[in-house]
């Protein structure tokens, strides 16, 4: 069995790829696009948060999660507040009718990606997000190293 460090980088591209295709089968007919899900999938899971920390976590520059959360804001779904201790920055929170439209939602979807994991057991999907995370960490500390040298 090839385990080179490109190998591994194959096979988890085309994993990405193929769970990445069943998530957005999950989200069809939803009536909003993948990253206002994201955003809103966030809060929901992670409480109220500054917008530059939700463009972070989900990998949008700060432009694009600001045009998502003015859409969002228009819908009615969430709110941006100044931060209390820092008034140039603001947070972003769930209205009451942006967790119930994402509660079902993320439902649906949670159902849809556990489905997809059935295929291992519980003992080995906890080695493999180890796995996974270790490898991840171990490739940011590369990245930073190249940064600084």
């Amino acid at each position: 069995m090839d385990t080179s460090g490109t190998h591994i980088w194959l096979v988890l591209v085309k994993a990405f790829h193929v769970m990445q295709q069943h998530a957005e089968r999950s989200l069809e007919g939803i009536d909003m696009c993948f990253s206002d899900f994201a955003i809103l999938e966030t809060l929901l899971n992670r409480g109220p948060q500054h917008v530059n920390t939700i463009g972070q976590r989900i990998d949008l520059t700060s432009g694009a999660v600001t045009t998502a959360v003015d859409r969002l804001e228009r819908r009615g779904l969430v709110v941006r507040r100044f931060d209390p201790n820092d008034r140039r920055a603001r947070i972003v929170t769930l209205t009451p009718e942006g967790a119930k439209i994402i509660g079902a939602i993320f439902g649906r979807h949670k159902d849809a990606m556990d489905r997809l994991a059935d295929g291992l057991t519980k003992s080995e999907r906890a080695t493999l997000i180890g796995l996974i995370k270790k490898l991840g960490l171990a490739a940011a500390e590369r990245l930073k190293e190249r940064k600084h040298a």
